[in-house]
């Protein structure tokens, strides 16, 4: 079959740039002249923008980074303070880089991609900017005595490309990125690591290791814990399954014999590992998602005693898992709900106890500790009725409530109820539905869905989602469908590959038990998911169209036939099958949206949208499918951002305007 909209995949062409501008005028005339919709965008900005925020923060050291943007600061500044001050209600911030002022300086389209601190010294870091918000990105050093950045042969710069980049001294990294032909995966990815001196042409780089092209990426790093400091290597065969090893000082490597498919670390003298298949060691069978720990020498050395921190169950998997200096922080999901706990070593085993002073109905996550440094840490904590609370505490001592986030929508009378959908095999589908409690009957409903790479989706607070959504009477829902990780591994594994119909299916099931139980109706039901859920969208659209009112897909997947041949999709065909293998094409081809969209089928309306600076999934696949769907009769909306990267946004302003077309659409769609 001959695709007649394959040009459309031609991201920057002129025909293809003036096919995006005319659908988003017809899409702008349609619903951003709404009478709601300047006051809606106008207050989710307000909500983006506001000073009340939590600044949230990664610990070096004595010092805490922070990068923030606001209605001033529209790319944003980076900038630290000290904990004492943090504690305060108004921290004193020591600013070091202003990426407004740098954009304006030099011309550039700057979005902030990260930034990696020299340690333990702290006076360099290695800063990353893309161009409108792309995943590949400009790598500059940058001083952080002086406040400039480091020019001249002296100074460890890249262009832009998907760079793998990381300190092993002040004067010696460890880099991945585009060395020329043949250097990248067929994923988009370094397939080469080097060993890069101060001073040297990148050209004369010494190469650590040299991959596949059908591997995923490589990368080295350089574990600098104080006594403990070591080099490793990473090989990834595809996006779950990977081989380690340890860099040895006569450049030799070293293989860490775990699973290929297993998560491992290494800190001090243990090995975590967390397998995502059963795995028999030494005659003992260990459950996907445990959590093992092993002493690391020996376990090098053949020896394989093997001690389980975490046994998953039926209702509990483990979500997290993080060292401070002498603990381990775990978090756990309990169908869907969080607790935490402390693991202490001592010298007759691992002592567990309880994390507590989390308040409850809320989720909760470890998002800094400095495992150099001392046992201290910040939790996050928040539901979909909670704004968020920042807590920070060392092991042993009670937790401090240090940041909260301001309320952005009335919650009083929002309730919050758990219910379980059965789908087509009789799984057990968890769903939570938020809506207000005197909103009789059926009411217009937002259900939320993604279900793939393992992510969980857990109860978080969303100003713009309480303001927008449900202070209007509206319902939101978030379904745990399989090929996420709310029930570890398996409940992943479940829907990769040929199993991927089972994500679709528990989406339909939770859809139909709304309906069953008066939530709403199919009339009022509108759905939402991007990337991976915007190809569940897709999906929903061509497999089940009566399901649903309306649909909004976002970044999504949708010709599947193709999607490994652009960008990253490569990466990810352990996650979805090989189309050009005939056996995976099978099973593939009996979803994939834009080759089972048909004009025979009455669909509801959907809205597609994109970036055209989205370096990851590639535009074609939302362009496309807007264009065939076009041609068969379909009431399609469509909205293209010239920036913004895979996220859809580059900076507030775009995320306001994403987020009430968004709204606006399905509220106009579900009420008409």
């Amino acid at each position: 079959m001959i695709d007649p909209y394959l040009w459309l995949e031609d991201v920057t062409a002129e025909r293809s740039l003036d096919w995006v501008r005319e659908r988003n005028a017809r899409t702008l005339d349609e619903y951003t002249e709404k009478a709601e919709f300047s006051a809606l965008e106008s207050r989710i900005r307000d909500i983006l923008d506001t000073d009340n925020r939590i600044p949230y923060v990664v610990i070096r050291g004595e010092y805490l980074y922070n990068f923030w943007r606001d209605g001033k600061n529209k790319r944003g500044i980076w900038r630290r303070t000290l904990l004492e001050q943090y504690r305060t209600d108004e921290p004193e911030w020591d600013v070091l880089l202003d990426v407004d002022a740098l954009a304006e300086r030099e011309g550039e389209n700057w979005v902030w991609a990260g930034a990696t601190v020299l340690r333990p010294a702290r006076s360099r870091a290695l800063l990353s900017f893309s161009r409108g918000g792309a995943d590949a990105s400009v790598v500059r050093e940058f001083d952080l005595e002086t406040r400039e950045f480091v020019v001249g042969d002296h100074a460890f710069g890249l262009p832009e490309a998907k760079t793998s980049i990381s300190w092993i001294d002040e004067d010696t990294v460890y880099v991945g990125t585009d060395f020329g032909e043949g250097s990248m995966t067929d994923s988009g990815y370094p397939r080469i690591t080097k060993r890069w001196r101060r001073g040297t042409p990148l050209a004369e780089a010494v190469t650590v290791f040299e991959g596949e092209a059908t591997d995923v990426s490589v990368s080295a790093s350089y574990d600098d814990t104080p006594g403990y400091t070591r080099h490793f290597v990473v090989r990834s065969l595809d996006f779950y399954n990977s081989e380690r090893y340890q860099l040895l000082s006569d450049g030799s490597l070293l293989r860490i014999e775990t699973p290929n498919d297993a998560e491992t670390s290494v800190y001090r003298d243990w090995l975590a590992i967390r397998p995502r298949t059963d795995w028999e060691a030494d005659g003992t069978v260990h459950p996907a998602g445990s959590l093992l720990i092993a002493n690391y020498p020996a376990f090098l050395a053949g020896t394989r005693e093997i001690t389980p921190l975490f046994t998953p169950d039926e209702h509990t998997a483990l979500e997290e898992g993080r060292w401070t200096q002498n603990h381990l922080l775990l978090v756990r999901l309990s169908d869907v709900q969080t607790r935490l706990s402390v693991l202490t070593p001592n010298d007759t085993g691992w002592e567990e106890k309880p994390l507590d002073g989390v308040p409850e109905l809320t989720a909760s996550s470890i998002i800094g500790t400095d495992h150099r440094n001392g046992d201290n840490f910040f939790i996050n904590s928040s539901g979909f009725t909670t704004p968020a609370t920042l807590f920070y505490g060392t092991v042993g001592g009670p937790l401090e409530p240090v940041k909260q986030a301001p309320s952005f929508f009335d919650a009083d009378g929002i309730l919050v109820s758990q219910h379980f959908a059965v789908s087509d095999d009789g799984t057990e589908i968890p769903y939570f539905v938020v809506r207000r409690e005197d909103a009789a009957g059926p009411r217009p409903t937002m259900l939320y869905g993604y279900g793939g790479f393992e992510n969980s989706m857990v109860p978080g607070y969303s100003g713009s989602v309480g303001s927008a959504w449900l202070e209007r009477g509206g319902a939101y829902v978030v379904a745990n469908i399989r090929g996420g990780g709310e029930y570890g591994p398996s409940w992943h594994t479940q829907a990769v590959r040929e199993g991927r119909h089972r994500a679709f299916e528990d989406f339909a099931a939770v859809a139909r038990d709304l309906v069953s139980r008066g939530i709403t109706t199919v009339k009022q039901l509108g759905i939402q998911g991007g990337s991976n859920g915007g190809l569940l969208m897709g999906v929903m659209l061509t497999r089940y169209p009566t399901l649903f009112g309306a649909i909004v897909c976002q970044v999504p997947l949708l010709d599947m036939k193709r999607y490994h041949l652009l960008l990253a999709g490569a990466s990810w065909m352990a996650e979805y099958g090989d189309p050009d293998a005939p056996k995976d094409w099978k099973f593939i081809s009996e979803y994939s949206p834009y080759q089972n969209s048909t004009s025979a089928a009455d669909y509801p309306p959907i809205l597609i949208t994109t970036s055209t600076r989205d370096d990851r999934v590639h535009p074609g696949h939302a362009r496309k499918m807007a264009a065939l769907l076009e041609e068969q009769g379909h009431e399609v909306w469509y909205y293209e951002n010239i920036e913004g990267g895979h996220g859809g946004a580059a900076d507030n302003a775009q995320a306001a305007f994403k987020s009430a077309l968004t709204f606006t659409f399905l509220w106009n769609q579900l009420t008409r």
